[in-house]
């Protein structure tokens, strides 16, 4: 019942908001997602003292094909729901005070979105996966399409057909999975026990990496990213690189290491290598970018890089870190994203180079950022430093060389981000500057509750390893062969 009541909760709140109206749209969406989120943190302690057996629902849903609605929660899905239902109340509430035409429209794809988001994390049927990962596609190409900038037609097209490319193969996979499962099921627990030869594995290894490849993204399947990051509404680009991702890194761990470890042995390899490739290439192109969200976009792809070649190091440290960063990358790129908005608002440009000396004007918003882009840049005692530092411990496990080049990621970071903070924020203040507004109040609890998140994760992340322990330990003894 808990797990129906966390999954349906938002698209009854859509609805609802949908036909509210436009002037309560924002206050509604920001109740229910509290609310979701209140659920959530509920469904958290009966874990923790009744385990993943409350949360399973079983249901036959098709007889032939053998489809079930199967939904479940383990500490895995449970950290992933966590962190979109988390995420939800400060991505709305970014959106007050700002001028939003068609509100009910807006909020209320948001929430649709969030409905689809749980859906992934939970489904625990193939198909069912596959259902929630196509039908969050809708709300954020409706969201980026009517509410992004100038060049947003051409650029959501891209990001449209790419996504879906992916999960057509996707699809192929699923069903060559069914036909070489002695069951003929999609329900989890049978494919994680399937016997397919090694070289079908290796066609199913290519069907699901490429999906998900797509989705994180890892280079070279990038090239639709920075450009949607930019034109996107913010509150749109924050679902994109905050949550919508992590279906790809968490699909990596659930869907693809423990289905085709023998795929996995054979391309793995491969695979650690273009994610590490993935970083450098990130990294020295942000550090060229004059843009803020640019910028912002390709600090995400390197980071989600390290997340990717942590996973594929087939290692513990690496599975918790690519786990623990995951969340840590989900909270600090939503601030940045965020802190981009804020600026733009105020002063027209996200042009690097043109602005300056706002930490004379806004000294907490000055505080704010200095935070967020330290969690960024992995300062110990910031919830990105445990994560970093696990996935080059688990790569530096795999492979010495590849760990030397993904370390690059900590250093080239902090290169583009402190020399960005420096040319915005100190200095002398420009014509567009010097009347920089200091936040306002729905500005102070977005940050303010993710700086508090950057440093509570940073000191004390042993909540979140006690949690997916069990989980990762069982899909690594899956995925590695013997």
């Amino acid at each position: 019942m808990m797990s129906l009541l966390i999954l349906f909760f938002p698209l009854i709140a859509s609805l609802l908001v949908f036909a509210a109206g436009n002037k309560l749209a924002s206050k509604l969406a920001l109740l229910f997602a509290v609310i979701e989120l209140g659920i959530t943190f509920y469904a958290y302690t009966i874990y923790r003292h009744s385990g993943a057996e409350s949360f399973y629902v079983f249901k036959e849903w098709i007889a032939n094909p053998k489809i079930s609605f199967h939904l479940g929660l383990d500490g895995l899905s449970l950290l992933m729901v966590m962190l979109t239902n988390f995420l939800l109340p400060l991505i709305i509430l970014s959106a007050f005070n700002r001028n939003i035409e068609n509100a009910k429209a807006y909020f209320g794809l948001i929430l649709l979105m969030q409905f689809a988001l749980v859906g992934v994390f939970m489904a625990m049927d193939g198909l069912l996966y596959y259902i929630f990962w196509e039908l969050a596609l809708i709300p954020i190409y409706f969201i980026a399409l009517r509410w992004g900038g100038p060049n947003r037609v051409p650029v959501t097209l891209k990001f449209f057909i790419y996504t879906l490319a992916g999960s057509l193969l996707m699809l192929f996979g699923f069903i060559m999975l069914y036909h070489y499962n002695p069951e003929h099921s999609f329900n989890i627990t049978e494919l994680y026990n399937n016997t397919i030869c090694s070289c079908n594995q290796s066609w199913l290894f290519w069907m699901f990496f490429l999906a998900f490849a797509i989705k994180i993204p890892i280079v070279p399947f990038h090239t639709w990213q920075a450009d949607t990051y930019k034109e996107a509404p913010t509150q749109g680009t924050m679902l994109l690189s905050g949550i919508m991702l992590k279906m790809g890194t968490y699909s990596l761990i659930r869907w693809l290491l423990p289905i085709v470890p023998a795929g996995v042995a054979e391309w793995g390899p491969l695979a650690i290598t273009l994610c590490v490739i993935g970083i450098v290439y990130a990294s020295v192109i942000a550090i060229m970018q004059k843009d803020l969200k640019k910028l912002f976009a390709y600090s995400s792809l390197a980071h989600v890089g390290l997340i990717a070649a942590g996973i594929f190091a087939l290692n513990i440290q690496g599975l918790q870190g690519s786990v623990v960063q995951m969340v840590a990358h989900g909270v600090n790129v939503v601030g940045l994203f965020f802190c981009a908005d804020i600026i733009f608002n105020r002063t027209r440009s996200l042009q690097v180079d043109g602005l300056g000396g706002i930490r004379n004007v806004a000294p907490k918003f000055n505080t704010l950022f200095m935070i967020i882009v330290l969690g960024s840049v992995a300062l110990p005692l910031t919830n990105g430093f445990i994560g970093e530092f696990l996935l080059l411990f688990g790569v530096y496990e795999y492979n010495t060389w590849l760990s030397v080049f993904a370390g690059l990621t900590i250093i080239l970071g902090a290169v583009y981000m402190l020399r960005m903070f420096q040319k915005i924020m100190l200095g002398n203040t420009t014509e567009s500057t010097s009347v920089f507004a200091d936040l306002m109040w729905n500005e102070k609890i977005v940050l303010g509750v993710i700086a508090i998140v950057i440093f509570v994760m940073g000191i004390y992340p042993k909540p979140i390893f006690n949690l997916v322990a069990p989980t990762l330990q069982l899909i690594l003894d899956k995925a590695i062969i013997k």
